[in-house]
């Protein structure tokens, strides 16, 4: 027991922790932000994790063909909006099945792209990092926070834009209305299936940024297998902090500790826990706090819920 209060120790107090944790929260960050509005309209977007995927091959592809980061990023949304336009196409235009749609889109994604990459073979590397000066140097986070590779400093921006989009306009106003009473938000003339739809684009748009974030700021060479689920753990981080964007953010930096704890306990050679469990130790943080949180926060009310006018 006192190895292992140790290793803790050594864990907690090192920069290499804080460092990965903060790559991981801002992975999940970049596609709760997104599923976060999806939700509030009233709309479940299991194919977070294609967009994922879709977005770091997109980015792999763009850096391939230019060898730009920039570009590849922007191919990488570009990924995931292609990724969102068939679930919002199929959800909200022919009313298909929300949930198999976003999970049958996932293993065709997942298909697709091995298919591709074994084709195409596309080559990238980590961007380069920017350390912000007098920040960067403060003890255990400055590193973390303020001397990442640059695709890490867009989350500073897309968590605030989607905070003021959702809270703060007349768009995110009627995507809550459409997520709360499609009924009544129709009456006052929203067309509701639009919002929805455009809901999905901007997670779309938010999780293939996440997916080039992936590729150019934590990997740095594409596989097929690099998502590894964490495009599901974003949306348990969506419910975890019951529909809000703060919520959210603790959900996310959360999970994400777990993530980075794992890494961090097997880097320092502690052998004391069985490996497997580590590696579903993230993953049974997030059943257990959607366990212990989903009953104790209310969701939109039609959340899930598919809205054709003139059916009750």
């Amino acid at each position: 027991m006192g190895d292992f209060a140790s290793v803790v120790w050594d864990i907690f107090t090192s920069e290499a922790t804080y460092t990965i944790g903060a790559l991981f929260a801002a992975l999940l960050l970049f596609g709760a932000a997104g599923e976060l509005v999806a939700e509030r309209a009233g709309t479940i977007n299991i194919s977070v994790e294609g967009m994922l995927l879709a977005g770091a091959f997109g980015g792999a592809v763009g850096f391939d063909l230019t060898d730009s980061v920039a570009v590849g990023v922007l191919f990488g949304i570009g990924g995931g909006m292609a990724v969102a336009s068939v679930q919002a196409e199929m959800s909200h235009r022919l009313a298909a099945d929300q949930f198999v749609v976003g999970l049958t889109l996932n293993i065709l994604v997942l298909g697709l792209v091995g298919f591709l990459d074994h084709e195409l073979a596309p080559v990238a590397h980590k961007a380069a990092a920017w350390r912000v000066p007098l920040f960067a140097d403060l003890p255990l986070v400055g590193e973390a926070l303020f001397g990442q590779p640059w695709p890490f400093y867009l989350v500073y921006l897309c968590v605030p834009v989607t905070w003021w989009l959702l809270f703060r306009t007349r768009w995110g106003l009627e995507v809550r209305s459409s997520g709360e009473d499609p009924r009544s938000a129709d009456l006052s003339g929203i067309d509701v299936n639009k919002r929805r739809r455009q809901s999905i684009y901007l997670t779309g748009l938010m999780s293939g940024l996440g997916g080039a974030f992936l590729l150019f700021a934590q990997v740095g060479v594409f596989d097929d297998g690099m998502v590894g689920g964490r495009g599901f753990i974003a949306i348990a981080a969506v419910i975890f902090g019951g529909w809000t964007l703060k919520g959210t953010i603790a959900g996310s930096v959360l999970f994400a500790s777990a993530l980075s704890f794992r890494l961090s306990l097997q880097a320092q050679g502690y052998e004391g826990i069985n490996s497997e469990l580590l590696q579903a130790l993230p993953f049974l943080l997030t059943i257990a706090g959607m366990a212990i949180f989903a009953k104790r926060v209310r969701p939109p009310a039609a959340l899930a819920r598919p809205f054709i006018r003139g059916l009750k």
